[in-house]
């Protein structure tokens, strides 16, 4: 028999029959690593151990120890098993497909009565005595006529498209769970007790049609969530209840910060409150981009789709893109702006992004390279499609505003541009509350222009910079943009979740398309390069970001109402309008409560809606001129002299950037 070479992560090799499998190599090595084995690793390839080997290759042999393909074999495994559950339970119900997805999989099923929350109790039952059974897992290669009249003997049509839609040239791999058999590609665990039974959870039940086709059968899809063990399963499970609590949309109502409505899908209708915490924001990032060098700019909304077709935007983005026609013959007055004159009619587009608006202002006037760097910033009220099943509160949104900004620069600019900009970002996080942030370094994708030298000293241009400022990085290989390296910000919230902020993008293309350029030294024109940077981001999103961080309860300088003067009896009312007045006066946001209503209910009221101080006001009060002070979240009060209280709250008032 021919003989083949596998070679260990250690760098030994040894010589194997052809074919050999990896359980026979695992066994070869121990009987305890036999014991432990899940999967291999070939060449890169995640390989099931049935899988026979017929070629040279490395290869490791994997346990529950390796956390990646640990946990894809199990929550692999467990849509499997889901699946032999339902149709062990209901056998008439028809089984489609089950893919693993970020922390979990789902699974679909054609079942002519919903899913109960009762059902998922049911199924997971069941799912934990299929686990307990141990059953074995073996695999089969099936030709493509011998599967198809397997799944219609047993009436599974969805199955039958499936196979139908597979190349001819790809085998078509089946898999028991026991005596329960799926259409997959693999791999799997060994056996069903390999799969830990007390780290898993069925989440949901939704609608998913077939196919992803508005067409076809409406499918129920299950949702379940596994991990690696049990402690792992409960962190996830207290991480969903704390981020249900902070939920932005539910908080936006108790705080009556904004709404939105079907007649503007995808669009923030801000309240009062709201549009507070939206302007305070935006004021303090106007104060840090002019100190930090920033002439801020604005640029039209509609925009001629010439401009959008000389930038390249249009092939790429035009899907992105809410297009406004305008017959330009029509007076403005008598005509029927529903009969267009063709010949006379410009197609416009509401701008998706800031940055050949940008290069237009740039445009104007000769520049010179002692005008670099010069850097544009403008909060660019943008509009994108999303499609609606992608809209997402404030945070996925069709209508926003970004901190964008550009940075028109020499090719020997970047490097310092690029460090300023990381330390510029950094002391925003910092003052918002967020002290830890990773930079993810992307580098040249496979597809781009310009040349290798070019990107060679674009990207050691921006990783002199990180290191530069002391920060370390993520290297992300091709993931670049086609024009140029960049630099992603990543914040990490209260309860762990990861949010992807800012960006520095190099970019000497939209230059080039735009005919952008200056002066040099040698008396030449040369193009700038143009640098993308933003580092909040969309103000929507971002603030919806730092309501679910805080759990609504903003930084004091922040929140929308800072204060609420509350009376305790009616005799008070003017001594409230009095400590109203004074707070305002020293730049606090403080509003009076003098309903006939009892203290604590009025507390409570302000508490729902994330007021950070509450002064209570009685007769003692207005006979001492005090207040007594009670904070968000605190059970203890203090009484508090109100000359003492206007100083204290007005420093917690004054934006960090002020202080």
């Amino acid at each position: 028999m021919a003989q083949i070479s596998l070679t260990f992560p250690d760098g030994n090799a040894r010589a194997f029959d052809a074919g050999v499998t990896p359980a026979a190599v695992a066994e070869s090595i121990s009987k305890s690593l036999s014991k432990k084995a899940i999967s291999a690793t070939v060449d890169g390839q995640h390989w099931d151990l049935q899988w026979p080997i017929d070629r040279d290759a490395s290869i490791a042999i994997n346990t529950m120890a390796d956390r990646a393909p640990a946990l894809e074999l199990v929550r692999h495994d467990l849509a499997h098993i889901m699946a032999r559950a339902v149709q062990e339970i209901w056998p008439d119900v028809k089984v489609t497909i089950g893919p693993v997805i970020e922390n979990g999989w789902y699974y679909d099923f054609d079942r002519a009565e919903p899913f109960t929350p009762e059902d998922l109790g049911a199924i997971e039952k069941k799912m934990k005595e299929i686990i307990n059974k141990r059953d074995p897992v073996r695999t089969e290669v099936w030709e493509r006529d011998v599967a198809i009249k397997y799944y219609e003997d047993r009436g599974e049509p969805y199955k039958v498209e499936l196979i139908e839609a597979i190349p001819g040239d790809e085998p078509l791999r089946m898999y028991w769970h026991g005596d329960w058999q799926d259409l997959c590609r693999g791999p799997h665990l060994q056996h069903t007790g390999q799969v830990p039974g007390d780290a898993f959870k069925l989440m949901s039940v939704a609608g998913a049609y077939w196919r992803g086709d508005s067409k076809r059968a409406m499918l129920q899809r299950i949702y379940g969530v596994a991990f690696a063990n049990r402690d792992e399963l409960k962190a996830h499970l207290h991480m969903l209840e704390e981020a249900a609590k902070r939920d932005h949309r539910k908080l936006g109502r108790e705080m009556d910060l904004f709404h939105m409505q079907e007649e503007a899908p995808g669009q923030v209708f801000w309240h009062p409150n709201g549009w507070t915490v939206y302007t305070t924001l935006q004021d303090y990032m106007r104060r840090k981009q002019r100190a930090g060098g920033y002439r801020e700019i604005n640029t039209p909304q509609v925009v001629d789709r010439k401009l959008w077709e000389k930038s390249g935007h249009w092939d790429k983005y035009q899907h992105h893109m809410f297009l406004v026609e305008v017959d330009e013959s029509r007076d403005g007055e008598e005509d029927d702006a529903s009969v267009k004159n063709k010949a006379e009619t410009r197609i416009n587009a509401l701008k998706p992004m800031n940055c050949p608006c940008h290069v237009q202002v740039y445009n104007q006037g000769l520049k010179s390279y002692r005008d670099l760097p010069l850097r544009l910033a403008e909060f660019g009220s943008c509009n994108r499609f999303e499609p609606s099943g992608a809209l997402h509160g404030i945070m996925r949104v069709r209508g926003f505003t970004q901190d964008d900004a550009h940075i028109f620069c020499t090719e020997e600019q970047i490097q310092e541009e690029c460090a300023r900009f990381i330390e510029f970002t950094a002391e925003i996080y910092r003052e918002l509350g967020f002290d830890n942030f990773e930079i993810a370094f992307a580098t040249r994708p496979e597809k781009r222009v310009g040349t290798e030298e070019s990107w060679d000293y674009v990207e050691g241009a921006l990783e002199n910079a990180i290191k530069a400022v002391g920060r370390d990085y993520r290297l992300e290989p091709g993931d670049g943009a086609f024009y140029g390296p960049k630099l992603d910000f990543y914040l990490t919230d209260a309860i762990g979740r990861v949010w992807q902020c800012g960006t520095f993008q190099v970019d000497p293309n939209l230059p080039e398309r735009l005919d952008a350029s200056y002066i040099a030294a040698d008396g030449a024109k040369h193009r700038p390069f143009m640098l993308h940077r933003a580092t909040l981001g969309s103000f929507e999103r971002f603030i919806g970001i730092l309501i679910e961080n805080w759990e609504g309860k903003l930084p004091f300088w922040l929140a929308p109402r800072q204060v609420v003067v509350a009376s305790i009896v009616s005799e008070a009312d003017d001594y409230v309008h009095e400590v109203v007045a004074e707070l305002q006066k020293a730049g606090v946001r403080a509003e009076a409560d003098i309903r006939n209503e009892k203290i604590n209910y009025k507390v409570r009221e302000h508490s729902v809606g994330k007021v950070p101080v509450i002064l209570a006001v009685g007769a003692r009060e207005v006979e001492e001129r005090s207040v007594t002070l009670r904070r968000l979240g605190e059970k203890q009060t203090s009484v508090t002299s109100l000359a003492d209280v206007v100083s204290a709250l007005s420093k917690e008032a004054t934006p960090p950037d002020l202080l």
